[in-house]
């Protein structure tokens, strides 16, 4: 399937039993949940979907669960986050044979590569198999700045087509465009500036609040592309304070208590993560409550 690398995908979380499973029944009801609010594609494995705390085969087992429940109707990326070149390209092949469609690709995990280094690691994913990649920029938490001269050298290498842009520096946007013009694809990466981004010309939008309110992100993004910003900003206006659920270390925690409230997930994580406790739980329930108490009809 051809990945247009524009819309919403969401980055959808991964839950579990009280035995520690996966919950594929739960992860389905999300999932259609995303696909009637209108997302473009999904993406697998990522932070929200605790990709540090899945097996190897249960992430596999995922990606073809998830390509059967679509049924071409959207694209299923893939998260790669490994600590090896070798890992990365295994993973990059898996993901191909699971029927993936595309690849969201980090640079390596642990180790601070300089960028000659995280160059040649996105280019033996690259050439180790055809599927479309998005690059995650993500300095912030991964600690690795993906710069305009890195994509400069990746021009050429017609596989790596988008980016999910989490530098934090919403200008970042204009710079892509300035450099690249439609080279590749930008997917705004953090939801509290994701109107700014689309409103500056990002493509698409990698969200995490979707998991909890499909509709709502939907509507933001479609109002947003359609020129209608003042429509788009009443509603974001309202999420804002669910939206900075996404930008905390325990986004997995807040966001799956998210999705309790408004029925398509649960609370269990998986260790180290703990679910959420006293003051904070109440904390977070609380924004959470109070945002659905005066929640938009869309």
């Amino acid at each position: 399937m051809t990945v247009a690398w524009q819309g919403v995908y969401p980055a959808l979380t991964t839950p579990f039993t009280t035995s520690d499973a996966v919950d594929h029944p739960t992860f389905e009801k999300n999932l259609a949940a995303q696909l009637d609010a209108g997302a473009a594609g999904v993406v697998l494995g990522g932070t929200l979907g605790e990709a540090s705390s899945l097996l190897n085969e249960e992430k596999y087992d995922l990606v073809r669960f998830t390509v059967e429940k679509v049924a071409g109707r959207v694209p299923v990326i893939m998260n790669i986050a490994e600590q090896t070149t070798k890992a990365a390209t295994e993973a990059a092949r898996e993901a191909e044979r699971c029927g993936a469609s595309g690849l969201m690709l980090l640079p390596p995990m642990r180790y601070n590569a300089d960028a000659r280094e995280t160059l040649a690691y996105f280019r033996a994913v690259a050439d180790a198999t055809p599927l479309p990649i998005m690059i995650y920029n993500n300095p912030v938490d991964y600690k690795i700045l993906v710069t305009l001269d890195m994509f400069e050298t990746m021009i050429s290498w017609p596989t790596i087509q988008a980016v999910k842009e989490s530098t934090r520096d919403v200008s970042n946007v204009t710079r892509m465009l300035n450099r690249f013009g439609d080279r590749f694809k930008i997917l705004t990466g953090v939801d509290t500036i994701a109107l700014e981004s689309l409103m500056l010309g990002a493509h698409g939008w990698v969200a995490g609040l979707v998991d909890a309110f499909p509709r709502e992100t939907v509507a933001i993004f479609n109002l947003a592309k359609a020129g209608k910003f003042v429509e788009a900003a009443e509603i974001y206006r309202w999420f804002l304070p669910l939206l900075e659920l996404d930008i905390h270390p325990k986004l997995v925690q807040y966001i799956k208590l998210a999705e309790v409230a408004t029925g398509l997930g649960t609370e269990h994580v998986r260790a180290p993560r703990l679910p959420l406790e006293g003051e904070e739980r109440e904390r977070v329930w609380k924004v959470i409550q109070d945002a659905l108490a005066v929640r938009p009809k869309v």
